[in-house]
């Protein structure tokens, strides 16, 4: 494996709003296939390549991964309201599954620590929580669309 290769997948991991990439190579100098995984989250700062089982057990060189920025925190606009922003790429979910109700709508009281939504990140659900108490005042994002890092997904009006 190259490792040049491979540093340049953590650095494009570090650098983009991906928790994580997942890659199998098949047909390698051995024939068999082997497995990349390239993870970042705030409670782990490597990232780690791991060849598949098949290979052997044989561990990869693991390169040393920056602390990824810590996600944006809620925020006080002018308005007094806080915003509640997107700490990663993803696709918004405001409700667990099709057809169920959502985890909170305009009006609805919300508890520091209650889920919000899910953001939809390489096939991970994350589950969005409130850091502050109060009732939300605006719903930003549309069921299952896209967001960008930073966007802005709720507005609360904080206890």
């Amino acid at each position: 494996m190259d490792l040049d290769w491979l540093k340049g997948l953590i650095e494009l991991v570090e650098d983009s709003g991906v928790d994580g990439l997942d890659i199998e190579l098949v047909g390698s100098d051995t024939g068999d296939p082997t497995r990349v995984r390239i993870r970042k989250s705030p409670r782990m700062a490597a990232a780690a390549a791991v060849p598949a089982a098949a290979v052997g057990g044989v561990e990869l060189a693991q390169a040393p991964v920056a602390a990824p920025a810590p996600p944006p925190a809620e925020t006080a606009p002018a308005s007094g309201l806080f915003e509640v922003l997107s700490p990663m790429v993803g696709t918004f979910y405001r409700a667990p599954a099709v057809g169920a109700d959502p985890f909170v709508s305009v009006g609805d009281r919300v508890e520091a620590g209650q889920t919000l939504c899910i953001l939809e990140a390489m096939k991970l659900m994350n589950e969005l929580q409130s850091e502050v108490a109060g009732v939300v005042r605006e719903v930003a994002v549309e069921n299952a669309e896209p967001v960008e890092y930073g966007a802005v997904l709720f507005r609360i009006e904080a206890d």
